[in-house]
């Protein structure tokens, strides 16, 4: 006979489990991270483990869908001010993500160092399928706006979300991994010269959106590469999580098979 399976409860255990690894990939790092530890954590038996999350990878997804989840909470107030025109929501947009992703930078890293391994290509097709799901009607929204306000100009109104994803989506891949090697760089002129590389590396894909937007050179801010001295910092060797990463208001009740 079928297990009935409650959902408030089945997803009450997963973010028990989101919740322990989030803790243990701050401590200890990803790729250091394993599944005993996190049975351990919890208390809790490899099949009970392996109920909600059929492997490391798929956990690794979900701690990043719930990322985003914050991410959209952070932008939704931009998208709905009235007040805002179209590129101030879209350089507001810009700055937010960038810097709600400071604010627990060392939680990121921990997990970016895991993420470019080969075994989670998978997982990462899959999140950026699912971020341009989520995004592009947030970006459409945006472009909308635009077209009505005369600053974007395109003949493809329906896609050039799409297109805007995509190169947002490349530029933060190419930034996280000059970002790591340049954390692994002790020389000091090698640092500097990587710095430079960024910066131009954002002025190229910056005018490319705009060319893509139809909209004027300079009109719009990817990126502020002055944040990334505060990336560049050392590491902190703290083991409390990171603020702006809410945790979700249970009990740490055993989680059974």
């Amino acid at each position: 006979m079928a297990r009935n399976i409650n959902p408030e409860e089945h997803n009450e255990k997963r973010n028990q489990i989101i919740d322990a690894a989030q803790r243990l990939i701050y401590t200890k790092g990803y790729q250091q991270m394993s599944i005993q530890d996190i049975q351990t954590e919890l208390g809790i038996s490899k099949g009970a483990f392996y109920h909600y999350y059929d492997s490391k990878a798929a956990l690794l997804e979900a701690l990043v869908d719930r990322m985003q989840n914050q991410a959209l909470a952070f932008i939704q107030p931009i998208i709905a001010e009235p007040q805002l025109s179209a590129f101030e929501k879209l350089t507001q947009y810009f700055s937010t993500v960038a810097n709600w992703k400071t604010a627990q930078k060392d939680y990121l890293l921990a997990i970016l160092r895991g993420w470019y391994m080969d075994d989670n290509a998978i997982v990462r097709q899959k999140v950026v399928d699912s971020g341009m799901e989520r995004i592009s009607p947030i970006i459409g929204q945006i472009i909308q706006q635009g077209i009505r306000e005369g600053v974007v100009h395109t003949q493809f109104p329906n896609q050039v979300s799409q297109v805007v994803l995509s190169l947002l989506f490349t530029m933060g891949e190419r930034l996280a991994l000059m970002m790591l090697a340049l954390l692994d760089e002790p020389d000091l002129h090698a640092r500097q010269t990587g710095l430079a590389q960024i910066t131009e590396m954002v002025a190229a894909f910056t005018d490319a959106l705009e060319r893509a937007l139809g909209a004027a050179s300079g009109s719009i801010v990817i990126f502020d590469t002055n944040i990334l001295k505060e990336w560049l910092e050392p590491e902190s060797d703290t083991s409390q999580p990171p603020t702006m990463q809410p945790q979700h208001p249970h009990n740490e009740k055993e989680i059974s098979e």
